[in-house]
């Protein structure tokens, strides 16, 4: 089954056939092909090719949904009578889905740079060893290593029962870095991810940025760990990224919040969350991200929405059945990461806008605080959330002073966009997003921002 196109007018005829039993009726067919190279050490722990084929069906009736999975096209039927079954044995209510255009159209996310299907097996594990090598090489100190590449090559078809038909395809790429330092009993890490979705090239000149995961892990070992306490710190911008999509951009995604009314009523349009200069937008419209597409697995255009304006929230990101339900405009955010799962609500390219304040007035007038940059790792709990830089400085009367460790930034995200006091001139897309949420995990997204200088944060470290 390499040419999903082949298979549109089965697709369409099934959907005929069937359409009339449901209110909604959807198949989604999946063509894959993708690579996987796990280096630990002097150890290959994966090294594989596969290519994949499958698809989904979902159907709904009366407000409740059926789904069923398939590998073998002529198990089709039986699976769209088992996804009608289940819906018409669940549903007890009424279908409200947001209502669109139906839509028919081929397209493929434009390429750059090369293939990755056309890269030979052994110069993917070439490019590996090479990185591998650096973070090996960099000192005696450190111990373990982890390099990581993967890609993945999507086709997909997706029929509706409401005349929708659309052929997508895209590659995504993505390599993980780890090392860890140890000097008795301490052990630092330092990580790097990136990812593309533009070409092979995107992953070939990054020895500077490996190496900069390896000093990281070394350096931190000799430096002392920051006092905890609540300071005035400036982030860069890849942890703005981290900050926006994590803290914010989960609880913007309207399935978390129609079925919960408390939520909702935090999560109100109309609230104010922090200062006028603020704007955050999320969408998959903006070309070349990673979580950029033409058409979500609703087949919804691509939009960009804003979710706050002003300091205002006046979006949310929806599926068709949460706008439907709340009486809102669907947004094209239905995403699933692939023909095994239903579409979720699911963030795509995620972003604070740059501000108007040179980078380097961020830190005038701070007596003592924290610039961090980079991130180790982070959690989000409703609003509360913890994240780790991936090195941090002491700012002592409005200079970068010495560097520390163990920097952990959490706090109540409605509180910490309130405490923002200044927006940064710079900007930078952080492509090394893979997001998790409902078994879904490593949805390639896409995160952005500039610099922040955010006031009363509360930073973890080592008491005196």
């Amino acid at each position: 089954m390499t040419d999903l196109a082949n298979y549109k007018n089965i697709l369409t005829d099934l959907i005929t056939k069937n359409r009339d039993r449901v209110d909604y009726l959807a198949i989604r067919l999946e063509t894959s092909q993708g690579t996987s190279i796990m280096l630990r050490g002097d150890k290959i722990d994966t090294l594989s090719e596969g290519i994949s084929t499958g698809g989904q069906v979902r159907a709904c009736y009366k407000g409740g949904w059926g789904f069923a999975t398939f590998n073998q096209l002529s198990t089709l039927p039986q699976r769209i009578e088992e996804a009608i079954a289940a819906a018409r044995m669940v549903g007890d209510e009424e279908t409200i889905l947001a209502p669109i255009d139906p839509i028919q159209a081929t397209c493929q996310l434009p390429f750059t740079g090369r293939d990755p299907r056309q890269v030979p097996l052994s110069e993917k594990k070439a490019l590996c060893d090479h990185y591998n090598d650096i973070l090996r090489r960099l000192s005696d100190q450190i111990t373990t290593t982890t390099v990581r590449y993967g890609d993945s090559t999507q086709n997909i078809i997706l029929a509706t029962s409401e005349g929708t038909l659309i052929e997508q395809s895209w590659a995504d790429l993505e390599m993980r870095f780890s090392a860890t330092a140890r000097n008795g009993d301490k052990v630092q890490t330092g990580r790097e991810t990136t990812g593309s979705r533009r070409g092979y090239e995107d992953l070939m000149r990054l020895d500077e940025q490996v190496q900069g995961a390896g000093k990281r892990a070394v350096n931190a070992l000799i430096l002392p760990p920051v006092k905890g306490d609540r300071y005035t710190v400036v982030i860069d911008p890849v942890l703005t990224g981290l900050f926006v999509h994590e803290a914010f951009g989960h609880l913007s995604e309207a399935d978390m919040l129609y079925e919960n009314p408390d939520l909702l009523e935090v999560m109100s349009l109309g609230r104010t969350f922090g200062p006028e200069s603020l704007q955050i937008f999320d969408g998959a419209a903006p070309q070349g991200h990673r979580g950029s597409y033409f058409y979500d697995d609703e087949g919804v255009p691509a939009t960009t929405t804003q979710l706050i304006e002003n300091g205002v929230m006046v979006g949310r990101l929806h599926s068709r059945e949460t706008a439907g339900k709340l009486e809102e405009h669907p947004t094209g955010n239905a995403r699933c990461l692939n023909y095994h799962y239903p579409p979720l609500v699911r963030m795509t390219n995620t972003w604070i806008e740059r501000g108007n304040t040179p980078v380097k007035d961020l830190f005038l007038n701070i007596k003592e605080g924290v610039y961090a940059k980079n991130w180790l790792g982070g959690m989000t709990n409703g609003e509360m959330f913890t994240f780790s830089a991936g090195e941090a400085w002491m700012i002592r009367n409005g200079q970068i002073a010495e560097p520390v460790r163990d920097v952990t930034l959490s706090g109540n995200v409605f509180k910490t966009l309130a405490n923002i006091e200044a927006i940064g001139d710079d900007f930078y897309w952080d492509e090394s997003g893979g997001c998790g949420k409902g078994g879904q995990s490593g949805l390639a997204v896409g995160c952005g921002g500039p610099s922040l200088r955010i006031n009363d944060v509360v930073i973890g470290g080592e008491a005196e």
